[in-house]
């Protein structure tokens, strides 16, 4: 392996972990450590589940990680809050906003006090009036885990009778669980790369819900680039998924996920903080379509740690 004496130093890509987005992890980490090293870059990949933890990444005396852990203890800010106590510089958004990115009812708390558009929800827990939950919100709805990513135990609900199964389920991945409003309409996904915010990418799903299949296995799959919408309507989601991003307290690169409406209307959905970057990814896309290839997205990203 070549070493960039001008680069970065020694580049530790961080993934895997033992959180439930395990598997995707590992291919967005492999992906990043295959790209540096095509770009002569020093780095070596680590996970914390299987090499030693934060002892053991210290061990490797990193001058820089590349954070590709998703989902819990990676992407909660407890990592980022080790490596400050460390003082290694990292990619990424900071403690306080990969926190808050990961809470989703508390995102949606933050970004109705500043006037951001986003469905209504509630929480849940397991004494519910599951009819009650249903009359106030609207039928169908979202029932999710607050703390997971990937979809991962989220469910449509078109019932009363369904929605307690559902809260169950979603009970599985995390003890907070969340019921949202349905938005039936178009689903976009804006990735932000520094200041810059990427081509909007249209997803579309033959199922109509992008599920953790729709997102990482199928090939079904549809992702529009041009996502299709007149050139105004575009910018406005730009900014608007800009707005969002800033309002977090977001850095350095992440994606935010929006529907419209059939009135035209965008409404935010969540923030990713460390999105996915395995050939299904969406990240990738949209900065192919700027003109970025893989590689140079892997170097703008890695340039941005420390920013936070």
């Amino acid at each position: 392996m070549t070493t960039d004496v001008t680069g970065p130093g020694r580049v530790v890509v961080l993934y895997g972990g033992d959180s439930a987005e395990r598997e995707v992890s590992l291919k967005s980490g492999a992906a990043v450590l295959a790209s540096l090293e095509r770009s002569g870059v020093q780095a070596v990949g680590f996970d914390p589940a299987e090499e030693g933890g934060l002892a053991g990444l210290e061990a490797l005396r990193p001058d820089v990680v590349f954070i590709a852990l998703h989902g819990r203890g990676g992407e909660d800010g407890t990592l980022q809050g080790a490596l400050e106590l460390l003082g290694i510089p990292y990619t990424g958004s900071g403690v306080m906003a990969s926190a808050l990115g990961m809470d989703k009812q508390r995102t949606k708390l933050v970004w109705q006090a500043l006037g951001l558009p986003t469905p209504q929800s509630e929480m849940l827990g397991p004494d519910a009036d599951w009819a009650a939950v249903a009359e106030r919100l609207g039928l169908p709805l979202i029932v999710k885990p607050v703390h997971e990513g990937s979809t991962l135990g989220i469910t449509i609900v078109e019932s009363p009778e369904a929605l307690e199964a559902a809260y169950r389920d979603a009970a599985r991945f995390d003890a907070r669980v969340m019921a949202e409003r349905f938005v039936r309409g178009e689903e976009y996904t804006v990735t932000l790369l520094g200041d810059s915010a990427l081509p909007a990418i249209r997803v579309e799903v033959p199922n109509g819900f992008y599920d953790y299949e729709a997102k990482y296995l199928s090939d079904e799959t549809l992702y529009h680039l041009p996502c299709g919408l007149p050139a105004g309507d575009e910018a406005r989601l730009a900014e608007l998924s800009r707005d969002a991003f800033a309002a977090i307290g977001c850095a350095g690169w992440g994606r935010v996920d929006v529907m419209r409406d059939a009135e035209g209307r965008f409404w935010l959905l969540e923030v990713n903080t460390v999105p996915g970057m395995t050939d299904h990814s969406l990240v990738p896309q949209a900065a192919a379509h700027a003109g970025i290839d893989f590689d140079a997205l892997v170097r703008r990203i890695l340039d941005t740690a420390g920013r936070t």
